[in-house]
């Protein structure tokens, strides 16, 4: 891995990094239980697609790694906000220029209005760039008299219910390693080259249909044109609004995949994943003694972990010991995902547990997968009241217990489509056979999203 913010102080500076696979307690997770894995161990490739990928450059550094820890380490004192979204699952046939640019200026509209509203830095993170698999509740579906296996997402097995398509194909990890690669190329050339310019918001608003949402952003825009044109007059310099820190993250279920591109840093000589910047593990894998969390145990990049309405305290504290022993500033994120019905209920235990221990964690809000349910037409919906109202009731437990809600971690998309009922300009279920394009969890549309963050920008605007 390329040298980056080297550090004088570091022992380790003038000395080769060894190789992943000498790394003491690196491959501990092989020996334990990982639910949720492909089945293509005994696929005639799949020994070359590792050793591949185990060769390819990483997709991200450690030293944007590091600066993302520092990042979120403000987010947990409750200096910054930290804003997550994109696709339930990345497709590779969407990883367009137009899709990507539209997820982007989505995420980069919702962050102004955080930052605008709020008075906050806002910390960026797009699902994108290696968000290609989904953990199931099935390893098989069935449809009439056919079982074929569960589609896993694009880095395992395709859609179509053939078994040729359904079949789990380890070649298909290079073909996602090399759309992560050209999505955050693209990530990078917006966000870094002009794109994200805080002077240009009234841009991204074009190519957008005209709704409420984006009226709102509008006014807002204005607002800041006057603010800049002031910042102007006074002779203020612009560089720092010229561009914007953006971040990748996914769940970290394909344990090939991670080991593979786990790399050593030459600056310290430990280990990073170099598949995104954040990786987190859900609530299907986060069994204490089981692989994944060992794996995310011994990578040295911010983790997340996935919280249902039904984890013990005593787990999470347990969690926090495993994945942040030292208790690393910006280690550590608690995403929680309880359902509008059970948030204000079941949030309250977790927080006060890890509050009295002590343990200074990033707490985020996943208000869209324990809102999920299922219409008489057969589609996965979510309602687009029952999302903002864990949205409120995750504000609403913190303030009583004087904790830092940090964030927000949405399934969103920059294109109108119908999949989440409800909203300003409201979706209603005709309009899921023409609109409705997910491969699995429905998502927020880009008018949507923009409302979501007006809700949020709002409370913290109180705060």
């Amino acid at each position: 891995m390329a040298e980056q913010n080297q550090n004088p102080l570091t022992p380790f500076r003038n000395q080769p990094a060894p190789e992943a696979k000498n790394y003491p307690g690196l491959d501990e997770w092989r020996e334990l239980s990982a639910d949720q894995q492909p089945n293509w161990a005994d696929h005639p490739d799949f020994g070359t697609v590792v050793s591949e990928l185990e060769s390819v450059p990483p997709l991200v550094f450690a030293g944007e790694v590091d600066q993302m820890r520092q990042r979120l380490a403000d987010v947990a004192e409750g200096k910054a906000f930290f804003l997550t979204g994109g696709d339930c699952a990345e497709t590779f046939l969407d990883a367009t220029a137009d899709k990507i640019s539209a997820r982007v200026r989505t995420l980069l509209q919702m962050a102004v209005v955080l930052t605008y509203g709020a008075s906050m830095p806002v910390v960026k993170m797009g699902r994108m760039a290696g968000q290609f698999s989904k953990p199931r509740s099935s390893d098989s579906e069935t449809r009439g008299d056919v079982t074929l296996p569960s589609f896993r997402g694009e880095m395992v097995n395709g859609f179509d219910f053939t078994e040729e398509s359904r079949r789990h194909d380890p070649n298909r990890m290079l073909r996602g390693y090399h759309t992560s690669a050209s999505t955050l190329n693209l990530i990078r050339a917006f966000t870094t080259g002009g794109f994200a310019d805080l002077r240009l918001v009234h841009e991204w608003n074009k190519g957008f249909v005209s709704n409420p949402a984006n009226a709102r952003y509008e006014s807002l825009a204005r607002e800041i044109d006057r603010a800049i044109r002031f910042m102007d007059a006074c002779g203020a310099d612009f560089e720092a609004i010229k561009g914007t820190e953006f971040y990748a993250g996914h769940e970290a279920l394909l344990l090939d995949y991670e080991r593979a591109l786990t790399r050593i840093d030459s600056r310290t000589h430990l280990p990073y994943g170099t598949s995104g910047h954040f990786l987190w593990v859900g609530e299907r894998t986060r069994n204490l003694e089981d692989a994944h969390v060992n794996f995310l145990s011994k990578v040295h990049n911010p983790v997340g972990v996935k919280l249902g309405p039904n984890t013990d305290v005593d787990d999470v504290l347990r969690l926090i010991d495993t994945l942040d022993p030292e208790r690393r500033p910006g280690r550590l994120t608690f995403i929680t995902r309880m359902g509008a019905s059970k948030i204000r209920e079941s949030l309250p235990r977790i927080v006060e547990g890890v509050r009295d221990s002590g343990a200074k964690v990033v707490w985020v809000t996943d208000p869209m997968h324990g809102n999920t349910i299922s219409v008489p037409s057969g589609y996965k919906t979510r309602r687009f009241n029952d999302v903002v109202d864990e949205v409120r009731g995750f504000f609403e437990v913190h303030e009583a217990l004087g904790t830092v809600p940090g964030g927000i971690h949405v399934e969103m998309t920059g294109d109108d489509v119908a999949e989440c009922l409800g909203g300003s300009d409201a979706v209603d279920e005709t309009a899921f056979a023409d609109h409705y394009e997910t491969l699995c969890d429905p998502r927020l549309n880009h008018m949507q999203s923009l409302e979501v963050a007006f809700l949020v920008a709002e409370y913290l605007s109180k705060r």
